[in-house]
């Protein structure tokens, strides 16, 4: 079952009643093996790493072509980013796919959001080794925690799986300072934060040699 929808085009905006300013990237209409039009791989911190690229998983939840970074040559302190350029949000829903395929150093990921540049930004990340969930601020290309919780070896129906392998759906809802993180739509970490105030880009983190695959990302902007 697609949990989050099919939608026709890399790149849909639309703007029937409802759903104004909803932008959603399914990459369906993206070439394999290379990045989807108006994305760009960018990395936090100094090493190989941060290789993005279109490929196809039949099991992905809005078609069968995904965003994955593929490298698993990311040393730890490195962050993988890829940034869609032509966004840019304050107040957001946002809602992506995450499937952690693999990594001895890290694993999984999660989206970014109200990011200035490849060093400031804000992240949260489900992370399968450790078994949590995280909402982080980078600024000056320094992470520092905001929250955190445990998570449950299920999938986004709600079934007993392993946490890598699986797609788990992650939401992110900032409206001002409070940011609220949902994972299989259960709210499971809050936290307020000033630091960045303006709109940003988003786009998708992992790090070090977490090799990772995303579909489906939404974001609704909430701005008033």
């Amino acid at each position: 079952m697609r949990t989050l929808g099919v939608w026709s085009g890399a790149l849909s905006v639309i703007l029937a009643a409802g759903a104004v300013g909803v932008q959603h990237w399914d990459f369906e209409d993206a070439a394999a093996g290379k990045l989807p039009s108006g994305w760009k791989a960018a990395t936090t911190g100094e090493g190989a790493g941060s290789v993005w690229s279109v490929e196809t998983d039949a099991a992905a939840p809005a078609g069968p072509k995904v965003l994955a970074q593929t490298s698993s040559e990311g040393p730890r302190p490195l962050f993988n980013l890829c940034i869609a350029e032509e966004t840019s949000y304050r107040d957001l829903d946002l809602r992506v796919a995450m499937k952690a395929v693999r990594g001895k150093i890290d694993q999984g990921g999660g989206p970014v959001w109200r990011l200035r540049d490849k060093d400031n930004y804000y992240i949260a990340r489900m992370n399968p080794l450790e078994n949590n969930y995280r909402v982080y601020k980078v600024v000056d290309g320094k992470r520092t925690q905001l929250a955190s919780a445990d998570v449950e070896a299920k999938d986004d129906a709600g079934k007993p799986a392993p946490l890598t392998g699986a797609w788990h759906t992650i939401r992110i809802v900032q409206r001002g300072d409070r940011i609220r993180c949902y994972l299989h739509g259960k709210l499971l970490l809050e936290a307020s934060d000033a630091t960045f105030r303006e709109a940003g880009k988003v786009g998708l983190w992992t790090k070090a040699d977490a090799v990772t695959s995303f579909d489906g990302l939404s974001v609704k902007d909430l701005t008033q």
